[in-house]
């Protein structure tokens, strides 16, 4: 047993001894930190295992820099490497209990106020166990120390070195693959940091953050108050003048923004073996008070759901890779919806959404945007079988919702983002009492069921409101974010249309989604204008009367009559009311036939594609270059992110002091009574 720890601890005194066993304490911990201190949502055997291995590779590489020095220096350079790496752990553990992401270069730079917020509260959020951490240093010091490990000082091979350093770049391109493989698009569609550092780990994240983060400076450094011309320059040339039988006509009134998840219009008025699958939405689409939009398209790229919303509450196109939401919303200057409406009509704005805050960055960005509250998986209770897929069961996330929007003081604009119509479409049996269809294909055929039990949640909101008192003093806005089946399933696309095959223009004309504006007394109908998420936000803001006309957006109201009718794609194809252009391919809107352009219609394409191009390039050079922060419209102040704060307690005590001195939240119009909400979800009962 003796000549054993001998021989154990002689193999401990050799450099290659030492620098593995440094491996595996710093690898173990950086597990135990994945598991205990970051919500990374690992599922499934492949999730599991990348997880476990994610740290490895990195750590042989930057460990090993240390192998190709002599002596003590290279002992002391692994403990120096442990130390920087340890605090790197050490900070984001902190920063990730505040904020619910990981540190990035960009915050670390030029962000005072979350720099500011997080040491006002370092001593509040630090735990004794956080420094568990810096364990293993001091276990290796005192191992040093006591002489149980002694220094190698014999020279060490440097293709020896060399091949650890090339072991760590074949595991990391392997653990790449791998990655890739269970998560397409991991690099170029980071909507939320958790996905990467999950999948590649916390120093592969920090590269590739200090890599945008340098991309991302270098068009911001070269940007100057000039740069605002030609933007300011296309919009007055563009602006159209607002319907002025429509312009203010909800003035003051509450607003709703309802989210229909992966939501397209086709669904609408859609059956299934004779069946609705949306009888409540349908009705709603119908109603002779409201306006609903039947050539209206999404308009998003990689983004998807975070496209959608810069768009709708920025009249800003989201960017062509990637999201805008998540690399630049927590540093950029915005003048959206939320800061418009709160700053020159009194609103008060809140966002309302069962996932956790950090998905999309949305808890950084809605504090850009100016949203006073963001109503996130904190705020909401849940138990076994309350959430499905990405978050809380629409029926339970509406319920509980209602307790925060009757304390919103009035008039508030609030947005409810809906989950369980979301890819892949599952929900339990107890909650499917809808036919799929029967095309044969797993992705589409429950797509119809989860649509019918958001129809379901929206119809027990409806009901709500009324009972509230809100329904009456209410804008109530409902959308479709993006497609919910892609282009990928051709043949069950053309069973849902009846139709024997789809051509791309078919493929096209069913990125349509719904849009729709009811108020009580509004003149409404189906209107077939062409527009696209880019247009809302002024034709919002006209109708509520507030003043936008110096306000840098991309879109135009829907209801103005001189307005351009033509609809950019994120990839530079457009769908007007006479072409679509599709590739190089253009094709008759009205009939869906391709055309063999003459003179006149090839001149007319080309002023269509020269238009969709400069405003997408012109939109791109606001968000890349941060112009806003150049541009001062009158009225409107920059936003003070440090003055929202999304933490249960605190937000939660501003809200009632907003409600106790304002007294024009539906509880105080109710008498302090609390509105019972009904809903047939099985979960609560």
């Amino acid at each position: 047993m003796a000549n054993f720890f001998k021989r154990k601890t002689n193999w401990l005194n050799t450099r290659m001894g030492f620098f593995l066993l440094v491996i595996v304490l710093f690898w173990v911990k950086t597990y135990i930190a994945y598991q205990t201190e970051f919500t990374l949502g690992a599922k499934g055997s492949v999730q599991q295992f990348l997880l476990l291995i994610n740290p490895l590779p990195a750590t042989l590489l930057v460990f090993g820099i240390a192998l190709y020095f002599r002596g003590r220096l290279a002992y002391w350079l692994m403990m120096i490497i442990d130390v920087l790496e340890s605090t790197w752990i050490f900070a984001n553990v902190l920063y990730y209990r505040e904020f619910s992401d990981f540190l990035s270069f960009g915050i670390m730079k030029g962000s005072s106020d979350v720099g500011n917020n997080l040491g006002k509260s370092m001593a509040q959020i630090t735990h004794l166990y956080d420094f568990f951490v810096y364990l293993d240093i001091i276990i290796l010091i005192v191992l040093l120390v006591t002489h149980v490990i002694r220094i190698d000082a014999r020279p060490f091979k440097r293709r020896y070195a060399f091949s650890i350093t090339v072991l760590s770049f074949g595991l990391m391109f392997a653990e790449f693959g791998m990655a890739n493989a269970d998560r397409s698009g991991l690099l170029t569609r980071t909507f939320d940091n958790n996905y990467i550092v999950k999948y590649l780990g916390l120093n592969e994240y920090a590269a590739f953050n200090a890599y945008q983060t340098q991309k991302e400076s270098a068009t911001r450094a070269s940007a100057n108050a000039s740069d605002m011309k030609s933007v300011l320059k296309y919009l007055k040339q563009n602006r159209v003048s607002p319907n002025v039988s429509y312009y203010g006509k909800e003035k003051g009134k509450n607003v709703f923004v309802i989210h229909l998840e992966s939501f397209q219009q086709f669904l609408l008025d859609y059956k299934v073996d004779g069946k609705e699958v949306t009888p409540t939405l349908n009705k709603f689409y119908h109603n002779q008070n409201t306006l609903s939009f039947d050539n209206f398209y999404n308009q998003v790229a990689q983004g998807k759901t975070s496209d959608a919303e810069m768009m709708l509450e920025n009249s800003l196109f989201g960017l062509p890779q990637g999201s805008a939401m998540t690399t630049y919303g927590t540093q950029n200057t915005f003048q959206a919806a939320p800061a418009i409406l709160n700053q020159e009509a009194g609103y008060t704005t809140a966002a309302f959404h069962g996932d956790v805050p950090s998905f999309w960055n949305r808890d950084n960005t809605y504090k850009s945007w100016g949203y006073q509250y963001f109503f996130s998986s904190s705020y909401y209770t849940e138990k076994s079988g309350y959430t499905v897929g990405y978050g809380l069961k629409d029926k339970i996330f509406f319920k509980q919702s209602a307790k925060y929007i009757e304390q919103l003081p009035q008039p508030f604009y609030a947005k409810l983002i809906t989950l369980t119509n979301h890819y892949p479409y599952e929900l339990d049996k107890r909650n499917t009492d809808f036919p799929a269809t029967k095309t044969g294909d797993k992705t589409v055929d429950p797509y119809v069921q989860t649509a019918h039990y958001l129809d379901q949640s929206f119809a027990e909101f409806l009901t709500y409101l009324k009972k509230a008192g809100l329904y009456k003093n209410s804008v109530i806005v409902a959308y479709g974010d993006h497609y919910g089946i892609s282009n990928n399933h051709r043949p069950a696309i053309a069973q849902l249309l009846g139709k024997s095959k789809v051509t791309n223009f078919d493929l096209a004309q069913f990125q349509k989604v719904p849009f729709m504006i009811h108020a009580t007394g509004l003149k409404g109908g189906i209107n077939h204008t062409y527009g696209g998420e880019i247009d809302v936000l002024p034709t919002l803001l006209d109708l509520l009367g507030v003043k936008n006309t110096d306000t840098v957006q991309f879109g135009q109201d829907l209801l103005a009559k001189n307005r351009n009718q033509t609809v950019a794609f994120r990839n530079g194809n457009f769908v007007s009311p006479k072409y679509t252009k599709l590739g190089g391919t253009v094709y008759d809107t009205k009939t869906g036939d391709v055309l063999k352009l003459t003179t006149a219609q090839k001149k007319a394409v080309d002023q269509l594609q020269n238009h969709v191009t400069t405003e997408l390039s012109l939109s791109d050079r606001v968000i890349y270059g941060d112009l806003l922060r150049f541009y001062k419209p009158t009225g409107f102040t920059k936003v003070d992110k440090s003055s929202f704060t999304y933490k249960y307690k605190p937000a939660m005590e501003k809200l009632a002091e907003a409600e106790k001195k304002e007294k024009t939240s539906a509880l105080a119009k109710n008498d302090g009574k609390t509105t019972d909400y009904k809903t047939d979800a099985p979960e609560l009962k």
